[in-house]
C-alpha cells in the first residue's frame, strides 16, 4: 500500500487495506468482507480500522457495527509503520483501562464517604441491566464521576428506550467501591433486617449459618443504593458486559456480528443470530431467528433472544409446579 493515504485494519494483526476496498463488490464492499472475514475468530467489537481523514466518514457508514472507538483517524498519511504504532500504542492504553477506572472509584469513595458504582454508558436497549441517571457532576473528576441521580432497575423496553433516548444515564455494571464503614451504615439504615442477625451471629459457623437461613432475600441496588443519599458513579472507558442471560452470551460467542453462535452438536441452515448449546445432543435450527436452543441432559430450553432475560419466569413457574428437580 502506498503512502499511508488509505485505510488500515487492526484485528491484533496486520492487514492494510487500499482505498479501492472502499468500493462496492456485490452488496457488500470489500472493506465490509475484510472485516467479516476476520470476525470470527476477532470479536467485532475488537476489531480497529485506522484511516486516513478524507475516507473517515466513509468507512465508517461501511462499518457501523463497530465497537465504540474503533475507527483512528490519521492526521496526515506517514506510511504504514505510524498507522501500526498509532493503533498499538491505541489498543497498548486500553488495557489498564479497568484499573484506571476502578482507582478514580475508589478515590471518590474516599475523599466523598460516597457508595460507588462504575457506570456504563449503554450501547443498546437492554431490558436486563440497571439504569443510573446521571446527576451533578464531581469536582476533580475529569467529568467522569457524578453523583448519582435515579436508579432504575431492569426497566420495561419502552422505558429503556426513553432514558437512552434522553442521554445521562448508565448501565450499573454491579462493580462497586466503598469504605466498609459506610456501606456498612448504610447497610444499618436501609436492610438492619439483613446486617443486624449477621452482626450478632459473629464468627461462629453454627449461627451465621442460623441467621442466614432467616435472611431477606434482596440485592444491594435495591435494598441500599436506590434509598442512600451519597451515592456516586463513576464513568466506564472499559468494555463491559454482565453476561447476565443466554442473549448476552451469545454476543460474546458470536463476537457481536449477528451470526450464530454454536456450541457443540449444533447445525444450522438459514438461520441468523440463534444461540444453540448442545454438548450431547444434535440440535439443528432451519429457517430461523434470534432464538436461543440450550439442550441439558434433562431439560431444554427454547426463547426468542428479547425473551432471554425472563428465564426467572420459567424458574418460578418450575417452583410453582413442584419441578425442583429441574433447577
Amino acid at each position: 500500500m502506498a503512502g499511508g493515504a488509505g485505510t488500515r485494519f487492526w484485528p491484533r494483526s496486520r492487514v492494510h487495506m487500499p482505498k479501492q476496498l472502499l468500493a462496492l463488490s456485490g452488496r457488500r464492499s470489500l472493506l465490509q468482507e475484510t472485516v467479516a472475514r476476520v470476525s470470527p475468530p476477532i470479536r467485532r467489537d475488537r476489531v480497529l480500522v485506522v484511516t486516513a481523514r478524507a475516507q473517515a466518514r466513509a468507512v465508517a457508514r461501511q462499518l457501523p457495527r463497530l465497537g465504540r472507538g474503533a475507527l483512528l483517524v490519521e492526521p496526515e498519511g506517514r506510511n504504514t509503520a505510524a498507522a501500526i504504532a498509532l493503533a498499538a500504542l491505541h489498543v497498548a492504553r486500553r488495557l489498564p483501562a479497568f484499573r484506571r477506572d476502578l482507582a478514580l472509584a475508589l478515590e471518590v469513595a474516599e475523599q466523598n464517604g460516597a457508595l460507588v458504582t462504575i457506570g456504563v454508558p449503554p450501547t443498546h436497549v437492554e431490558t436486563g441491566y440497571g439504569y443510573i441517571r446521571v446527576g451533578a457532576p464531581l469536582p476533580g473528576t475529569r467529568g467522569r464521576g457524578a453523583w448519582a441521580a435515579e436508579f432504575i432497575e431492569k426497566p420495561e423496553r419502552a422505558r429503556a428506550q426513553a432514558l437512552i433516548a434522553g442521554g445521562d444515564v448508565l448501565w450499573n455494571s454491579g462493580i462497586f467501591a466503598w469504605r466498609a464503614s459506610a456501606v456498612l451504615a448504610a447497610l444499618r439504615v436501609h436492610l438492619p433486617e439483613v446486617v443486624g442477625p449477621l452482626e450478632r451471629a459473629g464468627t461462629s459457623a453454627r449461627a451465621l449459618a442460623a441467621a442466614y437461613r432467616r435472611l431477606p432475600a434482596v440485592s444491594i441496588d435495591r435494598g441500599v443504593l436506590e434509598r442512600a443519599e451519597r451515592v456516586a458513579t463513576v464513568r466506564a472507558r472499559f468494555g463491559w458486559s454482565d453476561v447476565g442471560s443466554w442473549a448476552a452470551v451469545a454476543a460474546l460467542w458470536s463476537g457481536g456480528n449477528g451470526r450464530n453462535a454454536l456450541r457443540g452438536r449444533a447445525v444450522s441452515i438459514d438461520s441468523r443470530g440463534c444461540l444453540v448449546d448442545s454438548p450431547l445432543r444434535l440440535v439443528a435450527v432451519l429457517g430461523v431467528e434470534d432464538l436461543v436452543v440450550v439442550d441439558t441432559p434433562d431439560a431444554v430450553l427454547v426463547c426468542h433472544k428479547d425473551r432471554a432475560q425472563d428465564v426467572r419466569l420459567v424458574v418460578d413457574e418450575l417452583r410453582r409446579r413442584g419441578l425442583r428437580r429441574y433447577l
